[in-house]
């Protein structure tokens, strides 16, 4: 007989639903370490089920280090913004994000093979999530940007959006900080100076620009000439530093950064299913 108790006490340990808890004590003849484990090989069906699923709900989650000279940004997915806003999904993107913190691993697959507190990988426990949430649960990519300078970061409300900027300078880096990295999550700019746009996309600018210019009827020989106009408008519009300043359009952000006394070295912004 299963007592309520044991259903219980088996939900507080692994968090799956109660049903499933009586299910999982059932199978196993009441003996918790075999229902346990009972548990996780269904979460790892439901996850093998749900593997093809776009997960592009979430939280993005951010952590300032070293008094400023490291920072962490994680984005963690899921499939509804429902489970995005549940307690024990932000309970474990927080978890994985200290996982981060205190591991520092080089990447994805270096990140799941990590152990979490409860003995088991990251890789196991993002199975057992989707498998006690019914959902595709996934950490689709992190950074961890060091610095001489300041980093400083901005999320967006929501946590659906977070920046990291590295600024360096003699300025207020805090203050300024805070407006790039918020020109940043409005603009979403594709690189910070306009010699760091690849050279596949200014050539797909050219292309479309010369196209354009033809379609409109303009003189052959004035292609070229047209084109490299239109690229500059849009470094213009697409990179960080020629951008509008977003809180004074009278001047770039690179005339901004000069007056403040400041210059950023880079930015890292994660936006749900960018």
């Amino acid at each position: 007989m299963i007592s309520a108790q044991d259903v219980k006490k088996l939900r507080d340990i692994t968090g799956a639903g109660m049903m499933d808890c009586k299910k999982a004590l059932t199978e196993s003849n009441g003996d918790f370490d075999i229902a346990v484990d009972y548990l996780r090989k269904q979460g790892q069906k439901v996850a093998a089920k749900r593997a093809d699923r776009d997960a592009k709900e979430g939280v993005v989650n951010t952590a300032i280090l070293d008094g400023g000279k490291t920072g962490i940004i994680v984005e963690i997915n899921c499939e509804t913004d429902f489970v995005a806003r549940n307690e024990g999904f932000q309970a474990m993107a927080n978890d994985f994000t200290q996982i981060i913190i205190d591991n520092r691993p080089a990447d994805i697959e270096a990140f799941k093979a990590l152990v979490t507190p409860e003995g088991i990988t990251v890789a196991v426990k993002l199975d057992e999530m989707t498998g006690k949430i019914g959902e595709k649960i996934d950490v689709r990519r992190f950074a961890i940007i060091q610095t001489e300078g300041q980093i400083v970061e901005y999320v967006h409300p929501g946590a659906r959006l977070a920046v990291l900027v590295d600024m360096n300078g003699t300025g207020d880096l805090e203050a300024t900080g805070k407006d790039v990295a918020m020109q940043i999550a409005a603009m979403n700019p594709v690189a910070l100076t306009s010699d760091e746009v690849p050279q596949e996309v200014q050539a797909r600018e050219l292309d479309v620009a010369r196209e354009l210019a033809r379609t409109e009827g303009k003189p052959e020989a004035m292609l070229d000439k047209i084109a490299e106009g239109r690229l500059r408008k849009f470094f213009q519009e697409s990179v960080l530093v020629e951008q509008a300043f977003v809180k004074d359009a009278g001047m770039s952000v690179k005339e901004m950064l000069v007056k403040s006394n400041a210059a950023i070295t880079r930015f890292v912004r994660f936006g749900l299913a960018d």
